[in-house]
């Protein structure tokens, strides 16, 4: 089990490669995370959502994903609350300290996918949630060393040099960890080192001094690790290329599933801006995408707040064009209603009204892999919404999906929108979107088969810079 230190130490993308490595050695391999908090997620072939993060260790270990990868997800809703979603399927919402009461209850659904994930494997690679020493969360603790103490496996622990301090990163979670704990940690690894080796090397022996773990290895910045999915919205960079066709994304406050863009940022001939609040959209966009959000009427509310629904309007007038993916489709219509409350408090809020349609939300979530065509080209992906869209802009659809039709486009063209996450993947249909908003935009990306290879680049960075011998033999493999 990899724990870290902190949020965003590196921990998925050190699972990930691990999980690569091991597959590159002819291990059967998976990947596990006891209890994940993410908007970004991804939807198994049983119609359960897991986090992204663990779907793309999944692909780093040849398997499809599995609901029972990530338990337990917690997809925020407001500072305090978030939807609770259990062995893949939504289960109500939570606020933060009702959770805490709840996690006791969560520990044998997620040791009873954790055995369903290890059957038959010789590894599996658990990756834990924030840090391991938040000892005010330990009691009911389902995401660190309480699982790794309920499924009795042992620990790995990741320190961050890059946002520094990284040696009271280490040794301050020693200090924390109760005796048990401690002898649970097999080693530790230094993650997103840059510079002079040698200058570091006298720091490895004085965390040991103090903690008495051994070091796997210092790891050095990995710069590609920009080209896979990120877990969280903060990661997201301001600007992604500098290709000569704009493409701008306004950061909603709960922006979810944004791996929908990676793709396109991959693009030679695209620059994408991830807009921060408080920010006007670019006014040299060709087009602006309205990305999916886990709260359609508060982001929606949100958006205006920003100025960005007077900035859409004049980017139309100067001739652009504008995309709406899931809850973004939602808010570009006519209105949304939420009368059962399922996003937040009961209400309805006025849409952008730039498509002729209509969103009621509903209880039931839809949650399926899918399939089709649009401009002509395949597409596939998945949905993932609660709520129906229709009205008379659906008469003339966006794509086609198992023989259906889905989204809406506008009189003009300029405006369109639907439910399907991860249609940029598909090359060709990204070429042809980008080809009719520049001529000769879409270049000869590869995009999965990239992906791909950055994972084996990375399966090999690990295995050059960690005792990957050490890590399995603590891991008994």
């Amino acid at each position: 089990m990899l724990q870290g230190t902190g949020s965003d130490v590196g921990k998925s993308l050190l699972a990930a490669g691990l999980c690569r490595a091991a597959l590159r050695r002819g291990l059967s391999v998976a990947p596990f995370k006891p209890q994940n908090m993410s908007n970004n997620a991804a939807v198994t072939a049983d119609g359960g959502e897991i986090g992204r993060a663990q779907a793309l260790q999944a692909l780093a270990c040849g398997l499809a994903p599995s609901r029972h990868m990530n338990p337990v997800l917690l997809k925020p809703e407001s500072e305090t609350g978030a939807q609770l979603v259990v062995q893949g399927r939504v289960v109500g919402q939570a606020r933060a300290g009702d959770y805490q009461k709840m996690k006791a209850s969560l520990l044998p659904r997620v040791l009873e996918s954790f055995a369903a994930v290890a059957e038959g494997r010789d590894l599996v690679i658990v990756e834990g949630a924030g840090s391991a020493a938040e000892v005010n969360l330990r009691a009911a603790d389902i995401a660190n060393m309480g699982f790794a103490e309920a499924a009795d496996i042992p620990v790995v622990l990741i320190g961050d040099i890059d946002r520094g301090g990284v040696l009271a990163q280490l040794v301050g979670t020693h200090a924390l960890l109760s005796e048990a704990e401690r002898r649970r940690v097999k080693g530790f690894i230094v993650n997103k080192f840059r510079g002079d080796g040698a200058l570091f090397a006298p720091a490895v022996d004085i965390i040991g001094g103090h903690t008495r773990w051994p070091c796997f290895g210092v790891l050095p910045w990995f710069a590609e690790a920009a080209r896979l999915p990120a877990e969280d919205a903060q990661s997201l960079p301001r600007r992604s290329g500098d290709g000569p066709l704009i493409i701008a994304v306004p950061r909603l406050s709960r922006i979810a599933n944004f791996d929908d863009f990676d793709p396109l940022a991959a693009e030679p001939s695209v620059r994408l801006d991830f807009v921060d609040p408080g920010e006007a959209l670019p006014g040299d966009a060709a087009l602006v995408i309205l990305p999916g959000s886990k709260s359609t009427i508060a982001d929606l509310a949100f958006f205006r707040a920003q100025g960005w629904d007077i900035d859409l309007t004049a980017h139309l007038r100067r001739g652009g064009s504008v995309l709406g993916i899931c809850a973004g489709y939602q808010m570009l219509g006519r209105s949304v209603a939420d009368p059962g409350g399922v996003e937040g408090p009961p209400g309805r809020a006025e849409g952008l009204g730039l498509l002729a349609v209509d969103t009621v939300m509903s209880a039931d979530k839809t949650l399926r892999q899918v399939a089709g065509d649009g401009l002509g080209q395949p597409v596939h992906g998945y949905e993932m919404h609660m709520g129906h869209t229709d009205g008379a802009d659906c008469r003339r659809p966006f794509l086609t999906l198992d023989g259906r039709p889905d989204g809406a486009i506008s009189a003009d063209g300029r405006v369109m929108g639907g439910y399907l996450h991860g249609l940029f993947a598909e090359d060709a249909f990204r070429r042809a979107f980008l080809d009719r908003l520049r001529p000769g935009a879409g270049g000869g990306l590869a995009f999965t088969a990239e992906v791909e290879a950055v994972l084996d680049r990375l399966g090999r960075h690990l295995e050059t810079h960690l005792d990957l011998d050490g890590l399995l033999a603590a891991a008994g493999a």
